[in-house]
């Protein structure tokens, strides 16, 4: 495994994303911002507290669970799905936080449940990695670090809220995974 980014760095990521966010938005009135569960919680409560910090007053935030909007669940193995708390949406500029952007699939099942819960003016989305290889058009508006990556590396993000530690990683393709990916 392959340390990628150090927790000061995804630090100085979120910091400068908050400011982007800020200013791209002209302020965090009528922000709210989504974590997806489950390292995009903890993620979207750092951008959060970040916001608050640079503008002086309170950020709305929610947490999405997306499980029941994945267009993978015959593949994938079950897992408990968490609850959904977002406050109202309607007119707002949602600024949904992952980890990860890697196939798009993700952020489109966000985005099928955002849609059942309201009507947001504009939704953004904030990343710590974008390791590329999409498979929909999606991208993201705030990006911690471009890592282009092979299809068969994976990218390990850890966060001390859930994992006890910060931090990005990359696992090198074992050999039988090398030749799967060719």
């Amino acid at each position: 495994m392959r340390s990628v980014m150090s927790g000061g760095d995804m630090d100085r990521a979120l910091r400068r994303i908050a400011h982007e966010i800020v200013e791209r938005n002209r302020g965090a009135d009528d922000l709210v911002i989504v974590g997806i569960r489950t390292r995009g919680v903890p993620l979207a409560e750092r951008l959060m507290d970040l916001l608050e910090e640079i503008e002086g007053s309170s950020v709305a935030s929610g947490v999405l669970d997306i499980g029941m909007y994945r267009d993978d669940l015959d593949s994938r193995p079950r897992t408990v799905l968490g609850p959904t708390e977002v406050p109202i949406i309607d007119g707002k500029t949602i600024v949904l936080v992952d980890d990860v952007l890697y196939t798009g699939r993700t952020i489109r099942a966000a985005l099928d449940a955002l849609a059942d819960l309201g009507r947001a003016a504009v939704v953004q989305l904030a990343v710590i990695v974008d390791r590329g290889h999409r498979e929909l058009p999606i991208r993201a508006d705030f990006v911690g670090k471009n890592l282009p990556t092979a299809r068969a590396e994976h990218v390990t993000v850890r966060v001390a809220e859930t994992d006890g530690e910060d931090g990005v990683w990359i696992d090198e393709p074992t050999p039988q995974e090398q030749g799967s990916a060719a």
